[in-house]
């Protein structure tokens, strides 16, 4: 199983984020992820090749180009990636285990509008909703 606190490909520990790390993950989006990171990604979360793919705003058909030219992603998905990966270590430390993170994630939300947190993971926005309501669930505080 992908170790979350560490990313190799770009090498970025983000296990607590201070000012130091934040700027070695602004600096690994920039370089991109490599396929082979997010292959282990990928493997370590539950979520389709489809629903990936949808996070990622590219086809199935681009994320499989990648594998096979063992591409480097561009700066927008690897920052989408490595969102949803930091949102993914944050959900198993609130939830204590990936599987009670993924029910939650597939389980309409009435405090995110009765949408299934997993359907907020293809922006920005949605990830930090998810982030916001993670740490309101973590403090005791629902909505």
């Amino acid at each position: 199983m992908l170790k979350t606190d560490e990313i190799h490909e770009p090498m970025v520990a983000y296990s607590s984020l201070d000012d130091g790390n934040v700027f070695m993950l602004i600096n690994a989006i920039k370089r991109g992820v490599h396929y082979s990171f997010f292959e282990r990604l990928a493997k370590s979360i539950p979520f389709t090749l489809r629903e990936w793919s949808q996070f990622l705003h590219l086809s199935e058909r681009s994320l499989n180009r990648y594998k096979k030219d063992k591409a480097t992603f561009s700066t927008t998905a690897s920052e989408k990636i490595l969102e949803i990966t930091m949102l993914n270590k944050f959900g198993i430390e609130v939830f204590g285990s990936q599987e009670r993170f993924n029910r939650w994630l597939n389980t309409n939300n009435v405090a995110l509008g009765g949408v299934k947190p997993k359907s907020l993971l293809d922006s920005s926005f949605g990830i930090q909703m998810l982030k916001d309501e993670l740490t309101r669930i973590q403090y005791g505080i629902l909505a």
